[in-house]
């Protein structure tokens, strides 16, 4: 799995797309952020926090994240270097693990400096240093499940198409559906209860719970399942797609 991953990593910097999607995430944000107006500049926003930041950046990540998974299997199974992964002696479990926490780690490299964002804004309020910073961890620690999702649910994609224009398209959407989708479905429901029970079923509703300073254990066990659920298809899908 080590190797697996340490492999991910390397190709990733001994390439473009590395640099290319750290570079994407923070410019789209600080764009975003700082510079276009519009309802996320944190200028126009008048307050002293993050909160226009965490609701940018899972949009950004929803299509950031399928471009890096895209072509994870895809293209190893374009350029028959699958089957010789699958003949080396580590099991599937171990190789998808080593792809997923290759991807998740450049994620996490690429949100690591958006850190800087937090210590501009309690220098910008009226107040220095006036930041709720349990706010601040909350929703970072949000992002970083929901990233784990993304990617777990990115890597699916990937085995099941060759081609990673389908691949990308097929990850975008289910982590539309995923994070949004039941967000969504809840408002054709007129009874309050059935709209809750649907829009719990979506990630955007844990994210929102986790960024808002309270780290409930039912947030964290529904983001831990959605990965493990979609690396578990993902183990699947190469086992009998390649028998």
């Amino acid at each position: 799995m080590l190797a697996i991953f340490k492999r991910e990593i390397q190709s990733f910097f001994t390439s473009s797309i590395g640099y290319l999607t750290i570079g994407l995430f923070l410019s789209l944000n600080g764009l975003f952020l700082w510079v276009f107006k519009g309802r996320f500049n944190i200028f126009e926003y008048g307050f002293a926090d993050l909160g226009n930041f965490f609701l940018l950046a899972p949009w950004v990540f929803l299509f950031l994240i399928p471009a890096i998974t895209m072509k994870s299997f895809s293209e190893e199974k374009k350029l028959g270097t699958l089957e010789l992964l699958l003949i080396k002696p580590i099991g599937l479990r171990h190789l998808v693990l080593g792809k997923f926490l290759g991807a998740f780690a450049l994620v996490l490299i690429a949100l690591f400096p958006t850190s800087l964002y937090a210590y501009t804004v309690s220098q910008l309020g009226t107040t220095v240093g006036n930041l709720d910073t349990g706010l601040v961890i909350g929703s970072y620690l949000g992002m970083v499940f929901l990233v784990a999702c993304y990617v777990a649910i990115g890597l699916f994609a990937s085995t099941l198409s060759e081609n990673q224009i389908v691949a990308f398209i097929v990850a975008v959407l289910l982590c539309f559906f995923l994070f949004y989708g039941f967000e969504g479905i809840s408002t054709l429901f007129p009874e309050g209860n059935t709209a809750i029970v649907v829009k719990d079923l979506g990630m955007q509703a844990h994210f929102d719970g986790i960024a808002r300073g309270v780290v409930d254990t039912r947030d964290l066990v529904y983001f831990v399942s959605v990965a493990a659920f979609f690396l578990f298809l993902t183990t699947l899908q190469l086992k009998y797609s390649n028998n």
